[in-house]
């Protein structure tokens, strides 16, 4: 191990294991304390040292358990001040969430990502995690007419890549064909063929929930994936926002809803096969979604802070 590895792993079994001052690290190793406050920041930085939280009770919060008897999802609700901005909101809920998936990774995973502005957030918390023989593949296209989307997606796809040395697989089509007939021709192609077999090889994915109104916008509505057209059949359809780019009305439903026959993202039923799936949301303007997304039942686990979950409550 390098040298600096060699001090960081020394100074945390120091401070977290053996519970000794960073005054008294220092004198031990024979540094500044600026140098172990350092150290110890690096080692959670790089994954030597992981942190888990275990409720006071061993059990739910009632919100949770609610979440649990409603919907049979595994919810970890985040506590965040009403005050604080959307951004900022975000910003703790995807920390929670880059915590849990860490934990969910094991050698040899396959993870499937859908990209988005709240994917994007959290892979800018994820710590480095020393598993082997990971596979990470993307679940839905992002090209439109305007822009093919690789540097946005390859940008988020990295860091989950990077985190736990997996082998990346990018999904290079558009997130909504023109047309239905053309979907089903590439589909044929063997290329995506292969594609689309490692997507149904995951045994975890992670998602956000995309909204068509307010708060932070959903990079799929904000960046030229729908015209004035589309988004007129999209209120005649009553759709309230996504998964994967597949669009839902706010009772769950999605199949005939026409857009979606030109979608590339993984629709419900084919989520539904993933065993673990971990869907994360920030925000009340995401509650009609979320809900929609519940009753979809696209998610085993859902990462949310506590506004957004209460209000997903009232509604149902």
């Amino acid at each position: 191990m390098p040298d600096r590895d060699d001090e960081m792993y020394r100074a945390a079994v120091l401070y977290y294991v053996q519970g000794e001052s960073m005054d008294a690290i220092a004198r031990q190793l024979g540094v500044s304390r600026s140098t172990v406050s350092r150290s110890l920041k690096q080692a959670r930085d790089t994954g030597i040292v992981r942190i888990s939280l275990t409720h006071p009770r061993d059990a739910s919060s009632d919100v949770e358990q609610e979440f649990f008897n409603r919907f049979g999802v595994r919810a970890q609700v985040v506590p965040v001040r009403e005050s604080v901005s959307d951004v900022a909101r975000l910003d703790r809920v995807a920390k929670v969430a880059a915590n849990a998936i860490g934990e969910a990774v094991e050698d040899r995973t396959t993870l499937g990502i859908a990209w988005g502005t709240t994917i994007d957030a959290v892979a800018a918390h994820l710590l480095a995690k020393p598993v082997r023989g990971c596979t990470l593949v993307q679940l839905n296209g992002a090209a439109n007419d305007s822009t093919t989307g690789i540097d946005y997606v390859s940008n988020i796809a990295s860091r989950f890549a990077g985190a736990f040395n997996a082998h990346s697989v990018l999904f290079p089509v558009p997130a909504f064909f023109d047309y239905a007939s053309t979907r089903d021709a590439m589909w044929r192609e063997r290329s995506i063929m292969r594609v689309r077999d490692t997507q149904r090889e995951c045994s975890l994915a992670v998602f956000g929930v995309g909204s068509l109104v307010g708060g932070l916008p959903s990079h799929v509505y904000e960046s030229g994936y729908f015209d004035d057209e589309d988004r007129a059949a999209m209120a005649r359809d009553r759709v309230v926002g996504d998964v994967c780019t597949v669009l839902l009305r706010e009772n769950g439903s999605w199949a005939d809803i026409e857009m979606n026959t030109r979608a590339s993202g993984l629709t419900p039923v084919q989520l539904r096969r993933i065993p673990r799936r971990i869907g994360v949301v920030s925000g009340r303007a995401k509650a009609r979604p979320l809900l929609a997304a519940l009753r979809a039942r696209v998610m085993t686990d859902l990462i949310v802070d506590d506004q957004t979950a209460r209000h997903v409550l009232t509604l149902a």
